[in-house]
């Protein structure tokens, strides 16, 4: 399952601004739940395999910090099931925030976008939501559409508790970031953008992962999950192919069926 590092939230002034902070430590010592997540997934197979069909344009996958491909292949045997062209990324485990890494991601999304004649959508699990959202910053032209699972989007690293470890291993100021990239990680890129959050992630505090409204069309879409369980959570995996969906130049926000509505807590962003 996937972990997760790197970078706040709802700003409303400075005079009001919440004090950046993990996640509250019952919630990291429950993240075991995600294999609950995981058994649900997989019963609701059947059920799942009936949402909204793609329409075959190519879906790039990005991991969390220190996981693999191996964490997003059911999402994405889900994905082809549904008529998408998915793809996981071809960097290995999720640890390095370095040129390298952008080099490679950029070399695969325009191999995808080039391959295809069309734009590629962009889902990401935590720190592979950053990654896709700076990937859609570097390339609007090739992204259709960007969705962030429970991913820190924000320059304030206090909302995960992995930031010790993600700067161990990438130092606090990872190569990517001294060429004066990654610099805004809270603002949306200009293409459609939704952050998919539970306000019981144990990894990282529900606030980093929340978008403020503006210029682009963006959304937050709350969700009953664990954060090591976004990836498999059936009612994640409706949102995601509810917006996988969209005919291509379409946007509206998300809205679930009548039947799920429970499914999706609408609880102040406050």
């Amino acid at each position: 399952m996937a972990a997760s590092a790197t970078l706040a939230a709802p700003r409303k002034s400075a005079e009001f601004q919440p004090v950046a902070k993990p996640p509250h430590r019952f919630w990291t010592l429950v993240e075991g739940r995600a294999m609950f997540e995981l058994g649900a997934f997989y019963m609701s197979r059947p059920f799942l395999s009936a949402l909204p069909k793609g329409d075959g344009h190519a879906v790039q996958v990005l991991p969390g910090f220190m996981a693999s491909n191996t964490s997003t292949s059911p999402m994405r045997r889900l994905l082809r099931d549904l008529g998408y062209d998915a793809h996981g990324w071809n960097s290995g485990r999720n640890v390095r925030v370095d040129n390298a890494l952008i080099k490679r991601l950029e070399t695969q999304l325009q191999r995808l976008n080039d391959d295809t004649g069309r734009k590629v959508s962009l889902v990401g699990w935590s720190l592979g939501g950053v990654l896709a959202r700076e990937l859609a910053k570097l390339h609007p032209d090739r992204v259709r559409l960007v969705i962030s699972l429970g991913s820190p989007i924000s320059d304030d690293r206090n909302h995960t508790s992995a930031a010790r470890l993600f700067e161990m291993l990438n130092g606090k100021e990872p190569e990517a970031m001294q060429g004066g990239r990654f610099r805004a990680l809270g603002e949306a890129p200009p293409v459609p953008t939704t952050s998919i959050f539970t306000k019981t992630d144990g990894i990282v505090h529900w606030r980093g992962s929340v978008q403020q409204p503006g210029p682009t069309l963006t959304e937050n879409i709350e969700v009953y999950a664990s954060h090591c369980g976004l990836g498999v959570n059936p009612a994640v995996m409706m949102a995601i192919a509810d917006r996988l969906a969209q005919p291509e130049g379409t946007w509206a926000p998300f809205e679930p069926p009548l039947v799920a509505h429970w499914l999706f807590p609408r609880t102040a962003l406050e």
